[in-house]
């Protein structure tokens, strides 16, 4: 992992206000009461994609900072969430069955 600079930091700002964005958009997801079907389907959406696969792409190539690292952290602990959820959903769907 790289030491940050000046300007990598205010990439880090401006990655804070995407988590943000990122966390919204599930927060929002639920909010409306999704049915269970609904939440089975949820992705998130292409710009979240993207910042996931950008940071995959760094960590491949040993390139994350350490604020990236502890982003890409961050989207896998929001992903485990989205799995449990999703599991347990399943489950809801296969009693209605």
């Amino acid at each position: 992992m790289k030491q940050e600079s000046k300007n990598e930091h205010s990439v880090a700002v401006a990655a804070l206000t995407f988590q943000q964005r990122s966390y919204a958009e599930i927060v929002d997801f639920f909010a409306r009461g999704p049915s269970s079907e609904e939440i089975l389907s949820f992705r998130p959406s292409p710009e979240t994609q993207e910042r996931v696969r950008e940071l995959l792409e760094l960590n491949s190539a040993d390139e994350l900072t350490e604020d990236d690292a502890l982003e890409l952290e961050w989207f896998g602990q929001l992903e485990h969430l989205m799995q449990l959820v999703k599991a347990r959903a399943h489950k809801y769907v296969k009693k209605k069955t």
